[in-house]
């Protein structure tokens, strides 16, 4: 195992001839090993703006420089898309487990280019039937109201089928990917540190996570490795037992009985009984193009159709973008709200009726366009003082901000990634993987951090999906994909007010993530925004009656986008990263 370590090291892990032919000397330059990589805190990824990438025939884009570069790797060993998001994932999930886990949740959406068709594969985790939910951590320290479930994992057998049926490399190669950061550990960075550190009244319930998270009582400080040798010896396993490690083998067996032994009386077959499933995704046209979105149970393929279907009605266009217009602002919050409203009867359509034809009419959507432009205030009538009033403050003192109104939300857990990749044949993946959705929640198996699933859902269906908000999205143009795109954080709202910045007002994809987002009004109409919008847009929203709560300038819960675009002019790809994370996009 010590000499095929170092030669995954002393090869780049998999940084080889193949696909795209021998890098020259100046390519290998540019493109030092993974594990040699990331070296010195001035290396460490960050925050802020990010180099938008150009002209390349083949991209990928992740919240991780390790895992951007890991993906290209696979890439250039003569992987496809879909081998590098395979080792993407399972790398992520070792090198940012306060994001991501083994036992999870996956969904993607897989452009395949011979083909000409999108896939979308389902890989939640699910609860078991016969079993009420199983909490282990009290809901004080989650801040999710009632506090995370048990449920059956979903990452592994996800990821599996998507190898299965659109992989080329071997599964053992792609799993290797991962060892050496689990093993030797990656430097911590800030970003990583400070996500923790909003999360250690949930990582320092149980010793086994102690021992994971805080070694020597402490979080490892910014440039230290963080090693997972545990998980390394489970990744071993993994890679040579396949996926089925985690429903039939040790990692199956050893889950159930730290499950019964702690109370939840969950079965091996339980850990196979739902298979991930294959859905044709939604499909709605909006200005010329066709957007494809994960169909239910997945709630965001209809969320964004509805609301851009209410902002074309509202003729957007001729308004302005929501930053620089209140109009425009006022009308995205408010379609993001009924939206909301309307998917609150969505349910896993295997087991109930949902009205695709409504929520997607074209008409429907006018008639709810029309409903929010004669019930806004009408011209002349200022709610500044109102809202004054309701508030207990003068609006707009400092920073143009009020302080008044309920508190905001607790802030979600941060624990999603997003991969996007395109290859030089012209397959595009875009995958969210998440630590919720699966495992035992604050427990660590085997080096695997699990964190359960903090979404309802209905018990006593064998075999049903919860409803959740994961957003991949491809965006296509007279047949072809142009734009693809996917987020963590916020997405059940985020995803409609970036497509409608690319496209509705015409921006570049980078700029459309890196501008200001909001959550959908609230029925007291409140509205949370990260604060970059102008003191003349914020007086006016106030105007009609809004009560506003500053988010940070970039508000990492806000969301943190990966991207890729075929440039028009060239047919090459462009990619990029939100500034909101410490991610990167890269390309060849």
């Amino acid at each position: 195992m010590a000499n095929r370590r170092e030669l995954l090291r002393r090869a780049g892990i998999g940084l080889a001839a193949g696909g795209f032919g021998a890098l020259s000397r100046v390519e290998a330059a540019e493109h030092p090993p993974a594990s040699e990589s990331l070296q010195g805190c001035a290396d460490l990824p960050r925050q802020g703006p990010k180099e938008v990438v150009r002209g390349k025939r083949a991209v990928a884009s992740s919240q991780h420089p390790i895992v951007t570069r890991t993906m290209l790797d696979v890439l250039r060993s003569g992987g496809n898309a879909m081998d590098a998001a395979v080792a993407g994932a399972i790398t992520q999930a070792t090198v940012q487990p306060e994001m991501s886990n083994h036992s999870g949740t996956v969904t993607c959406l897989y452009w395949e280019a011979k083909a000409g068709r999108t896939h979308q594969l389902e890989g939640s985790g699910t609860l078991v039937p016969e079993l009420a939910p199983f909490r282990t951590v009290p809901f004080e320290l989650t801040g999710t109201g009632t506090g995370p479930a048990a449920c059956v994992p979903g990452f592994m057998p996800g990821i599996g089928a998507l190898h299965a049926r659109f992989g080329t490399k071997p599964w053992k190669a792609l799993v290797e990917y991962a060892v050496p950061w689990a093993e030797e550990g990656r430097p911590m960075d800030e970003f990583t540190r400070s996500v923790l550190g909003d999360e250690l009244a949930f990582l320092s319930y149980f010793p086994s996570s102690r021992e994971l998270f805080l070694p020597n009582g402490f979080l490892p400080s910014v440039g230290e490795r963080w090693r997972n040798p545990a998980l390394a010896a489970t990744l071993r396993r993994l890679a040579d037992e396949g996926p089925e490690y985690f429903t039939r083998g040790q990692w199956a067996r050893n889950f159930v009985a730290m499950a019964n032994g702690m109370g939840w009386q969950v079965k091996l077959d339980d850990l196979s009984a739902t298979p991930p499933r294959w859905i044709e995704p939604i499909r709605y046209q909006h200005r010329g193009h066709e957007v494809v979105q994960l169909a239910p149970p997945e709630r965001q393929g209809l969320f964004c159709s509805m609301v851009l279907g209410i902002l074309r009605h509202l003729d957007i266009t001729t308004i302005g973008p929501h930053t620089e217009s209140a109009e425009s602002l006022y009308y995205m919050a408010q379609a993001m709200r009924r939206a909301n409203f309307e998917l609150a009867h969505l349910a896993d359509p295997e087991f109930f009726g949902v009205p695709l034809e409504v929520w997607t009419s074209d008409e429907y959507h006018r008639r709810l366009a029309a409903i929010l432009r004669v019930a806004r205030p009408k011209p002349g009538v200022d709610l500044t003082r109102h809202v004054e009033l309701t508030t207990g403050r003068s609006q707009l003192r400092t920073f143009g901000w009020s302080t008044g109104g309920p508190d905001p939300s607790p802030a979600p857990g941060a624990g999603t990634c997003e991969l996007t990749c395109v290859d030089a044949a012209g397959n595009w993946v875009q995958m969210t993987h998440t630590l919720q959705g699966g495992g035992i929640p604050g427990m660590v198996l085997d080096g695997v951090p699990m964190y359960g699933s903090s979404y309802p859902g209905w018990l006593g269906l064998p075999g049903i999906r919860l409803v959740r908000p994961l957003g991949n999205t491809i965006v296509f143009r007279e047949g072809r994909p142009v734009l693809s795109m996917g987020s963590p954080g916020n997405v059940a709202f985020t995803v409609c007010q970036v497509l409608s910045n690319v496209l509705d007002h015409g921006m570049d994809p980078y700029q459309a993530a890196a501008a200001p987002r909001m959550a959908p009004m609230r029925d007291d109409y409140t509205v949370e925004i990260e604060t970059r919008i102008s003191d003349r847009v914020l007086r006016d929203l106030v105007k009609l009656g809004a009560k506003l709560r500053p988010l940070p300038p970039y508000d990492y819960h806000m969301g943190s986008y990966q991207q890729a675009w075929r440039d028009p002019s060239t047919g090459l790809l462009n990619a990029c990263a939100d500034p909101r994370r410490a991610g990167q996009a890269d390309g060849i």
